[in-house]
């Protein structure tokens, strides 16, 4: 029976161990957040997608405990490494957290193991960067002591289609024999493996998929604006396209880019791009387009209020969804607070709703933000507002209810199409 150490109990490591439970495999979830340590531990869940019984299940069957330390991976077969990949303040990758992982992983690091990393990142940093750790702290060699690899993540919470065994993963390692360990591990678990030529490889894939739908998001919200100016609804266009049974896919605008890809990943190649003396033009300006749309919004949101005779200073305004895409409850890098504080800084009175979020958590950029509370969701509540801003379109909001509530609304996801209200689109 497999044995399996996931560092990371968040939005990609604890389905992943669950699943890898669920095949029959033991699970160590390590988590230097004794917090979601003791939620696990008590068959708690605190991702809104992860049912609590999947939990239980697999700690009733003795397949899953967690721990904040690393010295359970001795005893395992592969270590998982599923830590987040920011940006630093200036927009420079940060791998803090994979290589302090790292090195605590080399401290542990027994024969024949699979160390493979999941987070996203630059191609180069797990047979280069993340291999030098782990051989120096252990002492072993990769390809030779210990195997390594790269993974990429492919979650993609608020579908129901994102199904982890069902989702092909892409697998490199750093040698043939640790490309066949790999191999091994993962496919205990998921249905369809992907194996690629080196480490490398894999860490390109990931970018390119993530890369690829920024630039196309880019794109129709360039197009949004100048088909505004030429009075035409790109959503009604995108949905014309959208029949064209060939060379063509469906992207869709918005307030801007949210979450812990799309608004990160792409600049981890810009970034090593650098190295080779190359500049990434075309990431770059779908960068810049992307950043501007909640500059776009809250210009938008003046043109409405100005219409009704008021300015944004003064004006209560509540932002729909704080989450950073529909029906989850990940907020990271959501666009909202963007909008939130764009808002705040031009004198509004800002508050907002969202059933997944009930409170803002502390965090790093919007720590000033934490504590507020999301409002009630009633008539006297929503129209005692002098304008709502829809940011994020969760399906178990009534938008037809919000349109008869609601004084004015603008709508950056076409929520309120074909409903009654006064809505402006953005």
């Amino acid at each position: 029976m497999k044995k399996i150490a996931i560092i990371g109990m968040g939005y990609v490591g604890l389905p992943l161990g669950m699943r890898f439970a669920e095949a029959g495999c033991h699970v160590l979830g390590i988590d230097l957040d004794s917090n979601k340590v003791d939620a696990l531990n008590a068959g708690r869940s605190y991702i809104k997608h992860i049912e609590a019984d999947r939990i239980q299940a697999a700690l009733a069957a003795g397949r899953f405990r967690a721990e904040a330390g690393f010295e359970g991976i001795r005893k395992m077969d592969a270590v998982l490494i599923c830590v987040p990949t920011p940006l630093s303040a200036n927009r420079d990758p940060d791998l803090s957290f994979v290589f302090g992982t790292g090195r605590q992983i080399a401290r542990h690091l027994s024969k024949g193991t699979l160390v493979c990393l999941e987070s996203t990142t630059y191609p180069g940093t797990t047979d280069d960067e993340l291999r030098k750790i782990l051989e120096e702290g252990s002492g072993l060699k990769a390809g030779v002591d210990f195997h390594l690899a790269f993974s990429p993540e492919r979650e993609d919470p608020g579908n129901p289609g994102s199904i982890v065994e069902k989702i092909p993963k892409v697998v490199g390692g750093y040698s043939p024999a640790c490309l066949e360990k790999t191999i091994s591990i993962y496919s205990c678990a998921i249905e369809r493996l992907v194996p690629v030529s080196s480490c490398r490889v894999a860490e390109a894939t990931k970018l390119m998929e993530n890369i690829f739908r920024s630039v196309n998001i880019a794109l129709v919200n360039e197009l949004k604006v100048v088909y505004e100016k030429m009075g035409i609804d790109i959503w009604e266009v995108i949905e014309a396209a959208k029949s064209k049974p060939f060379g063509f896919m469906p992207f869709y605008p918005g307030p801007g880019l949210g979450g812990h890809c799309i608004p990160i990943d792409p600049f981890y190649l810009t970034w090593k791009a650098r190295e080779y003396g190359l500049n990434t033009r075309f990431i770059e300006l779908a960068g810049e387009v992307n950043t501007a749309m909640p500059e776009h919004v809250v210009l938008k949101v003046g043109e409405a209020l100005n219409s009704e005779s008021k300015s944004i200073r003064g004006s209560r305004i509540l932002i729909i969804g704080m989450a950073y895409k529909a029906n989850v409850d990940d907020d990271r890098e959501s666009p909202s607070y963007i909008l939130f504080d764009k808002l705040r800084e031009r004198g509004a009175e800002v508050s907002y709703y969202d059933p997944y979020i009930p409170v803002i958590r502390p965090s790093r950029e919007h720590g000033h933000l934490a504590g507020i509370r999301s409002v009630e969701w009633d008539n006297q509540t929503i129209g005692s507002f002098d304008l709502v801003l829809i940011s994020t379109a969760h399906a178990n909001i009534d938008f037809a209810q919000l349109g008869e509530w609601a004084k004015l609304v603008v709508d950056t996801r076409n929520a309120m199409g074909g409903k009654a209200g006064r809505v402006v689109k953005a």
